[in-house]
């Protein structure tokens, strides 16, 4: 395995000045290599790098990838193939020269045009929700990387997560797009459902739904990490029908829109307490008896509105 070539000796350049290349270039700084150039073409790109990257002109694409040894990719995902191949065929992305992007979906075939002409190409996302300020800076320290390189990169992949005082976990070629979606089901997805919880509850008359959700949500999430399924608790795993069916019936009327996620994370939360024996086979049927009535009743309800929206007559013109 190579030795790890010390971050200082790195010019950096970022291409995608967005919430995690301004934040990560600027983490990369102040662990001593020397940011010289950045690209971002929005008003809110440019705004970050003039407040994390003070020191740092702003260039063209092509013009930061030829000026650096170490280029930091960090365009959204469906962009990064085309980026890579525009900068690779016009001669920015030169032999020994360090190219990493930040997809979690990607690994290194994404890379092939810059590998081709001699770079040296690794992928390294954070499993992190940026805000794209100083405030993630202070976050950083923890987060985990996930990496994917060959063997000759393997020593400069974990040495740039320990300069940013991050945790490596090793993703194969072949896994980074489930690994991506695991991440972006449980964080992505957490922040819809704790949305509509937030929602329901002012609906109810809360008026700090947040506050109320905080200490329950948090005592929630680190037994989930720590337990898994054995953290479960509430109606379903009692196995209380009544209070199932008296929660759709009020989703129903005072948030409808909520009513499809509730039913689908019911439906699985159910089939877990089931098939560890904690919900009895006849109380869960009884269960789902009452998730497909909800289910078909606002179905109907959906379909007689759509009906109703379609025969009503058109305004009269004036």
């Amino acid at each position: 395995m190579d030795s790890f070539v010390p971050a200082h000796s790195f010019r950096v350049g970022v291409i995608g000045a967005g919430r995690v290349g301004a934040v990560l270039s600027a983490r990369l700084g102040a662990a001593g290599h020397e940011v010289v150039a950045a690209a971002g073409e929005s008003d809110a790109s440019r705004a970050r790098i003039a407040d994390l990257l003070p020191h740092t002109r702003t260039a063209k694409p092509t013009d930061v990838a030829r000026s650096c040894d170490l280029l930091l990719l960090t365009v959204p995902d469906d962009m990064l193939p085309n980026v890579v191949t525009v900068l690779s065929d016009s001669g920015a992305i030169r032999p020994g020269q360090y190219v990493v992007h930040t997809s979690g979906r990607h690994g290194l075939a994404v890379l092939e045009p810059a590998a081709r002409v001699g770079a040296r190409v690794i992928a390294m996302h954070p499993a992190m929700t940026f805000t794209g300020t100083a405030l993630d800076l202070d976050r950083l320290p923890g987060c985990v990387y996930g990496l994917t390189a060959a063997p000759s990169e393997r020593a400069l992949a974990e040495g740039l997560v320990a300069e940013l005082r991050g945790r490596t976990t090793w993703v194969p070629e072949q896994m980074r797009t489930l690994y991506h979606a695991g991440l972006a089901h449980g964080a992505n997805h957490l922040v819809t459902l704790v949305s509509q919880a937030m929602e329901l509850l002012a609906a109810a008359g809360s008026d700090d739904p947040a506050g109320t959700l905080r200490p329950l949500l948090a005592a929630a999430l680190d037994n989930a990490l720590e337990q898994g399924d054995s953290a479960l608790t509430g109606p379903i795993v009692r196995g209380d029908v009544n209070t199932v069916r008296a929660h759709l019936a009020d989703i129903a009327v005072n948030a409808p829109h909520t009513l499809p996620s509730y039913v689908a994370l019911a439906r699985d939360t159910l089939d877990r307490v089931v098939t560890d024996g904690r919900v009895l086979p006849i109380r869960a049927a009884a269960i789902q008896r009452a998730l497909a009535d909800a289910e078909r009743s606002a179905q109907s309800a959906q379909s007689a509105q759509s009906a109703q929206s379609a025969h009503r007559p058109a305004a009269r013109r004036r």
